[in-house]
């Protein structure tokens, strides 16, 4: 694992904080010093999201980490709700997360938010027509955002990652499987799966004030796979 970043003194939400990139974020920010508010809770609707972040208080730091297994459907067969369910758990809640935290950043001129996303979004995929829609759709708003709220001295910014080792997308069946083996081989330059513990490490710089020239910005950890 890289070198740790200095976070303490920090307060940290982690949303679904028992999946995707959750479990090793939470590890490693509280190695870095942090304190980290570990939610595991639905993002289904504002009130909860609002309630969350009330009961949180002092926020420095949200760590937008939100997934859903990726559905595998030709665009021609994709349904309203398939495409319905995939924007309400990855493009709903993130507006909803931001204005709940955004009032407090603001008014002490200090505060980041980090995207937990996906590269999905940045070439395209066969059969990943709703998923990468709604992983653009993330990507897209944190740009926006980010250059909107570098005045008040707050930095927004994403991770845009894939072929990470994660209990969500890439659990030990999947990497045991012949055929993924070999697809590492040829589609990855790195040769293998960036690390959970490498994914996390660079979060927790971007989390850092050593990060604080960052704004609006999409960084893709994905081993080479993009740009293609």
């Amino acid at each position: 694992m890289m070198n740790l970043v200095d976070l303490q003194g920090k307060r940290i939400l982690v949303t679904q904080a028992d999946a995707f990139m959750g479990p090793v974020l939470c590890e490693v920010l509280t190695k870095c010093g942090a304190e980290v508010i570990a939610d595991t809770g639905p993002l289904l609707t504002p009130d909860r999201i609002a309630l969350l972040v009330q009961k949180a208080a002092q926020i420095d730091v949200l760590v937008a980490n939100l997934a859903i297994p990726a559905p595998n459907t030709q665009a021609v067969e994709v349904t309203d709700e398939e495409w319905d369910t995939v924007f309400a758990h990855l493009v709903t809640p993130l507006p909803h997360l931001v204005r709940a935290v955004l009032p407090q950043m603001i008014a002490r001129q200090a505060g980041k938010i980090l995207l937990m996303g996906s590269a999905s979004a940045l070439r395209g995929m066969k059969r990943r027509s709703t998923y990468s829609a709604a992983r653009g759709a993330q990507l897209a708003y944190i740009q926006a955002l980010g250059v909107e709220m570098a005045p008040h001295k707050i930095q927004i910014n994403a991770i845009a990652q894939n072929l990470v080792e994660n209990p969500t997308y890439f659990p030990p069946e999947v990497q045991a499987l012949p055929a993924f083996q070999e697809r590492i081989k040829w589609e990855v330059p790195l040769g293998r799966l960036v690390s959970a513990e490498e994914d996390a490490s660079f979060a927790a710089y971007l989390c850092s004030d050593a990060a604080n020239c960052f704004v609006g910005q999409i960084f893709p950890v994905c081993g080479g796979w993009v740009p293609r």
